[in-house]
C-alpha cells in the first residue's frame, strides 16, 4: 500500500472488476490508486508522527513513531519535466504481547512528461517497501473471556530466552529414539511461541502510464509494469540430525526434517534441533493494459483493451539456523539455507508457477434522450493458463508440499513410499466470456437511478492446483474447478449542493464458491468449494451540509447469504452447510460522521458499529458485534505563516471497545487464531509544507 501522503485520489468499483483489469478474482470489486501527478512548483513536505496505547488494562509504553518526507522538483526543463521522490520509516511495538512488532520503510517516486498541450504524457512510477513485522493474533476459546486486560499477555516462553548449551552424546541414533531416552538437547519452546513467528517482505514495482492522442478522435494508453515481491511466513520446526527411519534419507519427509548433520555443533547426529521453517515465496510479474480509445461523436464511444499478465512464483521453504535466543540467523532462510549430507537444501516445497493472463475486452458506451441515459455494454475474454512445475513427491490428495529430498534419491524414496507420485508439471487452462453492462438515467439534474451486471470468474489459487497434482490428468477433480458468479446492483442517488444521498440493492449469484482461509498452524492456505451461495444485500448513505464548514454523514448495509447445499467431504460424509450463512461476512454495519471547521480548526467524530458474523461455515460460533468509534483533530498554522502546515491528533477506538476484528474460519472450525481489534491508541502529527 502506498504511504497516504502520495495517494492523489482511491476508486472503488463495486461487484465487478474493471474491462480491462488483469485479476483473477471474481466478484468483490476493484480498487485503482492513483499516486500524486507531480507539481509545477518545486515543494518539500515532512511529517514525524508519534503514538501510543491509552488502553484499559494497558501494558505500559508500546510506542508508534513515523517520519515521512516528499520533494517537489518542480518543472525542471524546457520539456516541462517534472518529478517527485518520498521516503517514510514507521516503527511500532506490538500491540498486545511483550515481542515483536513492526519495522517499514517505504521509497516512492514519479517522473511525468507532458507531451504536447492536449493532455498527452508519459510518467514513470517506483515503489519499494521493505516490512519486517512478527505475527500477532491470539488463541480464541471463549469471546466472553475477553476483558480490556486479557488483550494484553505476555509470551509463555519467558522471552527473553536462551536454549541449553549442546551436549555431545556417545550413544547411536538407535538408542536415541528409543522409548525413554530423555535427550539434554531435546528443543524447547524458545522462538516457538507464534508472536515470534517473522512474517517478512520486501516489495517493489515499476509503472509506466501514458496517453497519446492519435487523432482529434482516437486516443492510445500504453501503461506497463513490473512487480517483484520476496516473502515469507511460518514459524518454526524439529529439525532431525539422522535420516528417516523408514527409508533412510535425509530432506523433509511427511512433514518431518531430516538433514542428517550436526545442526548444533555438539559432535554428534543424534539430537532433535529447532529450526526455523517458513514458506518462502518470490515472485516475478510484468504485464501491460493497453486501450484504444474512438470517439465516434460527443454521444458515442468504444474503447478496445489488451492486458498481458504473466508472473513467474517460486515457491519454497528453505529451512534455516535459529540463534541459542530463538531469534533466526536470517529471517529470509532462501538466503543461507540448512544443506543436507547430500548437500541438498532442506526444504518443505519446492516448486515453480508460471501464471499467464491474456486478455481482450471491449466496451461501448452511449449517450442518449439528451444525456438522460448513459448506457454501457462490454465484455472481456480472459485466457488464464497456469504452468505447474512440482519438484518434490506428492503424497496425497490435496498435498501442495510433497515429500523435498534431493533428486539422486528419488527412486529410494519412492521404493520406501510407493504410494507417492514424482515430481511432474501440468498446464491448466481456464477461459470464459464474461459479459458486463450498466446504464444511468437522469430523472432530473439531481436524482438518478442507476444499474449494472457482470459475469466474472475466479481462479483457484496455487495450493489448490498442485494438491490436485496427485490425481492423473483428466481424472476427476484433476483440474479444480473456477468459481464463477452473476452481479448485479440496482440504485438511486440524489445529488444537490447540500445534499448527497444514494441507496442501492445487490445480488450475487456464486457458482462453485470458493472460501479460503490462511491457517497459521499449518502456515498454508486451505480453501474450501462451498457449491452454489447466494448473496443479496442493501447498501445507502446520505451525507448532509447544512452549512459550509459543516458536514454529517450516515452510512448503513445490510447483508444476507445462504450456501445451498451441504458440502460433501467423503462418499458419505456431508457438512450441513445447506441454508447456512457463509462465514466472516457482517450481518450488517451501520455508522456515521460529523466534520466541521472553526477558524484554524478542524474537527472530526465517526463511529462505526459492524454486526455479528460467523466464525465457521456450519454457524455454530458467533463473533459478536462491536462499535468503535474516532476522533481527529487538525489545527492549521496558516494564520503563522505557514499555508500548508498543521497538527494532527487522532484518537483511535475511542471507547476502548474489546473485541474481534477478524478471523479466517473455516468450513467447522470451533476454534482458531483471530485478531483483535485495535485498542485505544492516540497519535499526534506535526505536518510541515513549503
Amino acid at each position: 500500500m502506498l504511504d497516504p501522503e502520495i495517494i492523489e485520489n482511491a476508486t472503488v468499483s463495486l461487484g465487478a472488476t474493471d474491462v480491462d483489469s488483469p485479476t483473477a478474482s471474481a466478484a468483490g470489486g476493484t480498487i485503482n490508486i492513483l499516486s500524486l501527478t507531480p507539481s509545477d512548483e518545486m515543494g518539500v513536505m515532512v511529517s514525524a508522527s508519534y503514538g501510543n496505547i491509552i488502553a484499559r488494562g494497558g501494558p505500559g509504553s508500546r510506542p508508534y513513531r513515523r517520519l515521512f518526507g516528499l520533494i517537489q522538483t518542480g518543472e525542471f526543463t524546457s520539456a516541462g519535466t517534472k518529478a517527485w521522490f518520498s521516503a517514510s520509516l514507521a516503527r511500532n511495538d506490538s500491540s498486545f504481547s511483550n515481542y515483536g512488532g513492526v519495522d517499514k520503510q517505504q521509497y516512492n517516486g514519479k517522473i511525468y512528461q507532458p507531451i504536447g498541450d492536449n493532455g498527452d504524457f508519459i510518467s514513470i512510477a517506483g515503489h519499494y517497501n521493505q516490512n519486517r513485522n512478527n505475527f500477532n493474533g491470539s488463541p480464541m476459546r471463549n469471546t466472553a473471556d475477553f476483558t480490556p486486560a486479557s488483550r494484553f499477555y505476555k509470551l509463555y516462553d519467558g522471552t527473553p530466552c536462551t536454549t541449553a548449551t549442546p551436549v555431545k552424546e556417545d550413544v547411536t541414533v538407535e538408542e536415541a529414539r528409543a522409548d525413554g531416552y530423555a535427550d539434554p538437547d531435546k528443543p524447547n519452546s524458545c522462538g516457538t511461541p507464534f508472536e515470534r513467528r517473522y512474517n517478512p517482505s520486501n516489495t517493489g514495482n515499476i509503472r509506466v502510464n501514458s496517453l497519446f492522442s492519435l487523432t482529434d478522435q482516437m486516443t492510445l494508453t500504453v501503461d506497463p509494469y513490473f512487480q517483484y515481491v520476496k516473502a515469507n511466513g511460518g514459524g518454526t520446526s524439529k529439525g532431525y540430525e539422522y535420516a528417516d527411519p523408514d527409508s533412510g534419507l535425509t530432506g523433509q519427509i511427511d512433514g518431518n526434517f531430516y538433514a542428517g548433520i550436526d545442526l548444533n555443533g555438539d559432535g554428534d547426529l543424534v539430537d532433535a534441533v529447532t529450526i526455523l521453517t517458513p514458506s518462502q515465496t518470490v515472485t516475478h510479474r510484468v504485464g501491460v493494459i493497453a486501450n484504444l480509445i474512438y470517439e465516434l461523436n460527443d454521444q458515442n464511444r468504444v474503447r478496445l483493451s489488451y492486458t498481458f499478465d504473466r508472473a513467474k512464483h517460486r515457491q519454497s521453504g528453505q529451512a534455516g539456523y535459529l540463534y541459542s535466543n530463538g531469534e533466526p540467523f536470517d529471517v529470509f532462510p532462501i538466503n543461507d539455507p540448512i544443506l543436507t549430507d547430500k548437500g541438498f537444501a532442506l526444504n518443505k516445497r519446492d516448486r515453480k508457477s508460471f501464471a499467464t493472463l491474456n486478455q481482450i475486452s471491449g466496451e461501448y458506451r452511449g449517450s442518449f434522450m439528451d444525456d438522460a441515459l448513459v448506457l454501457n455494454l462490454g465484455a472481456r475474454a480472459p485466457f488464464f493458463t497456469r504452468d505447474l512445475n512440482q519438484y518434490c513427491y506428492t503424497a496425497e490428495i490435496g498435498d501442495g508440499y510433497g515429500y523435498c529430498v534431493a533428486p539422486s534419491d528419488g527412486a529410494a524414496l519412492q521404493a520406501a513410499y510407493p504410494d507417492i507420485i514424482a515430481p511432474t508439471a501440468r498446464k491448466i487452462d481456464y477461459n470464459r466470456l464474461l459479459p458486463n453492462a450498466g446504464l444511468t438515467y437522469n430523472f432530473t439534474p439531481e436524482a438518478s437511478m442507476f444499474f449494472s451486471y457482470a459475469k466474472n470468474l475466479s481462479v483457484p489459487g496455487t495450493d489448490d492446483l498442485y494438491g490436485a497434482l496427485y490425481l492423473a490428468e483428466g481424472e476427476p477433480g484433476a483440474e479444480p474447478k473456477p468459481e464463477t458468479s452473476d452481479s448485479f446492483d440496482l440504485g438511486l442517488r440524489y445529488q444537490t449542493r447540500n445534499v448527497q444521498a444514494q441507496i442501492s440493492g445487490w445480488y450475487n449469484s456464486y457458482q462453485n464458491r470458493l472460501a479460503s482461509a490462511y491457517n497459521p498452524e499449518c502456515d498454508c492456505t486451505i480453501t474450501t468449494n462451498l457449491g452454489k451461495v447466494e448473496k443479496y444485500g442493501v447498501d445507502g448513505s446520505l451525507a448532509w451540509y447544512p452549512i459550509d464548514d459543516l458536514m454529517f454523514y450516515a452510512f448503513g448495509s445490510y447483508l444476507k447469504s445462504k450456501i445451498k447445499d451441504n458440502v460433501q467431504l467423503g462418499a458419505d460424509n456431508f457438512v450441513e452447510t445447506a441454508g447456512k450463512r457463509e462465514r466472516g461476512a457482517p450481518i450488517y454495519t451501520l455508522g456515521a460522521r460529523v466534520q466541521g471547521t472553526l477558524g484554524p480548526l478542524d474537527l472530526g467524530f465517526q463511529i462505526k458499529r459492524t454486526g455479528k458474523r460467523y466464525l465457521n461455515d456450519i454457524n455454530t460460533v458467533e463473533l459478536p458485534a462491536y462499535t468503535v468509534a474516532d476522533i481527529d483533530i487538525r489545527f492549521s498554522l496558516e494564520d503563522a505563516g505557514l499555508e500548508k502546515s498543521y497538527l494532527q491528533l487522532n484518537v483511535t477506538n475511542l471507547f476502548d471497545e474489546v473485541y474481534i476484528g477478524s478471523a479466517s474460519g473455516g468450513l467447522q472450525t470451533p476454534s482458531t487464531f483471530v485478531n483483535i481489534g485495535p485498542p485505544r491508541a492516540i497519535t499526534g502529527s506535526i505536518v510541515m509544507a513549503f
